[in-house]
């Protein structure tokens, strides 16, 4: 017997923030209503600085006002746990199948913000980074009243798996009405850890879940959410199975992963070659989707050097990291310019990476995502100085492309901008004959540099002369 009031009625029609869908005819979102939607934000946490005044309403109107704030700089997506379990009083139950009153205020009080804001939440239902680390404290444990003996069961335990589905049924009936939830990560990073080293049982595992998420909201609303499975990126290389699921299971809805890169975006050493990797590991990704589905990196960001070596980057340097990664994300064929983990101390994003959010927001709404069929042409776009690094990705009647300033660096590791701007050519393959406007973005301004026509005739590659670039631009192009 479930400890909870049910908040909707079965059938019950949602009535405010439509609903996020993969489009029909593209790997990107859009929402139910048919507008574009690119997912531009970071994660978040119920206990840090910037929702933590929600618990116990200590500080309401400060999170409504940081809401407000992020909307104004672009931001459309947070990625939230529904239990951070860090400390021992945010706990969603206590003991296993008792809801907490305090967290539930909290979490309907976020998603009425959300809807107000129009602000959507990808959701995961664990917390299992530090469910694993402080499992002695959980209440799942056996040992505190819990169905299970031990952290590394969690996937192969059938009294878990109960529960897991109970909790799932829970957020579907008290807040799966809402337009708010984009979508649910249904288990924050996988790993063969989780079942006693062993990834066969994955599939399984992740069936069994999203089949009974789909029929709670089949039989509630007529429709679902979409679903995924996030997966800490280098646990691919270690297990190349797990790509089968992650990325080609057929009940998930779009694929997502973790960019932990240890040599560059782990610990970076400047601003530039974590972009490379980024870019990179886009493509790899886009190679597993043996069907087009929306990809895109839900966690990234300097976790070695804050967690291990307990430092902050300085803000200068961390802001360009970011602004570097999340060009190379998008321009590199994923959706929005991916989710990062803010790895700083106080735990928040700064000041430079908002108003970076902006200006790719404002980019995106030059491209028409819902018949953007994108491939990876990071490799194939030809280039005519080795001065900058290229990411760009297109189908035949559109393309992005982002150039990165790789040849100069200052003290700090940082692109030099003192270096002497350079002018550059670029051609981008397998676009149809025809007209073409071209965009031309500063990215850390957020504006649009300028514009222009240009044809392309049969048989020929779109040719750009850009404009002398000193850092870094990002264009776009669209048939006319």
């Amino acid at each position: 017997m479930l400890d909870y009031e049910v908040k909707v009625k079965p059938g019950e029609k949602q009535v405010s923030l439509p609903w996020i869908q993969v489009a029909p005819n593209a790997p990107y979102f859009i929402t139910e209503t048919g507008e574009n939607w690119t997912p531009i934000g970071q994660n978040d946490a119920i206990t840090w600085p910037d929702f933590a005044g929600l618990f116990r309403r200590k500080d309401y109107g400060a999170v409504e006002n940081h809401l407000a704030y992020l909307v104004d700089h672009g931001v459309n997506c947070l990625r939230f746990m529904l239990e951070y379990a860090q400390t021992e009083n945010r706990y969603l139950e206590k003991p296993v199948g008792k809801f907490q009153p305090n967290m539930l205020k909290l979490w309907d009080d976020l998603f009425a913000l959300c809807e107000k804001y129009s602000l959507r939440i990808l959701l995961t239902p664990y917390d299992t980074f530090w469910m694993w680390i402080r499992w002695k404290h959980h209440p799942y444990n056996k040992a505190n009243g819990g169905p299970c003996a031990k952290r590394s069961r969690w996937l192969l335990c059938p009294d878990t798996l109960h529960a897991i589905k109970n909790r799932l049924t829970f957020a579907a009936e008290r807040w799966g009405r809402s337009g708010a939830l984009f979508a649910w990560d249904l288990w924050n990073e996988i790993h063969p850890a989780h079942a006693e080293n062993n990834t066969e049982v994955f599939y399984q595992f992740i069936q069994e879940i999203s089949t009974h998420l789909r029929e709670v909201e089949m039989g509630l609303y007529g429709r679902t959410h979409l679903q995924t499975v996030s997966l800490f990126g280098p646990v691919l290389y270690e297990h190349p199975a797990v790509a089968d699921v992650i990325f080609r299971h057929p009940q998930l809805d779009f694929a997502t992963t973790h960019f932990y890169d240890a040599k560059t975006i782990n610990h970076p050493k400047d601003t530039v070659n974590s972009a490379i990797c980024t870019g990179a590991l886009v493509r790899e990704a886009l190679e597993h989707l043996h069907q087009p589905k929306p990809f895109f990196d839900s966690e990234h960001g300097p976790i070695h050097n804050f967690k291990d070596l307990r430092k902050t980057l300085p803000d200068d340097f961390d802001d360009e990291y970011f602004r570097h990664i999340q060009w190379s994300h998008l321009a590199s064929g994923a959706a929005g310019g991916g989710m990062r983990w803010p790895n700083r101390h106080p735990h928040v994003l700064t000041p430079g990476m908002r108003v970076a959010q902006s200006s790719l927001a404002k980019f995106a709404q030059l491209i028409n995502w819902s018949t953007f069929k994108r491939q990876n042409l990071n490799q194939e776009i030809k280039i005519s100085s080795p001065a900058f690094a290229k990411f760009g990705c297109a189908d035949d009647k559109q393309a992005i492309v982002y150039l990165l300033r790789q040849d100069k660096r200052d003290k700090k590791k940082m692109v030099d901008r003192t270096a002497p701007a350079i002018p550059v050519t670029v051609s981008v393959p397998d676009l149809q004959p025809g007209s073409y406007q071209v965009f031309f973005w500063k990215t850390q301004e957020g504006f649009l540099l300028s514009q222009q026509v240009v044809e392309v005739k049969q048989s020929q590659e779109l040719t750009l002369e850009i404009p002398p670039i000193v850092t870094d631009i990002a264009v776009a192009i669209k048939q006319i």
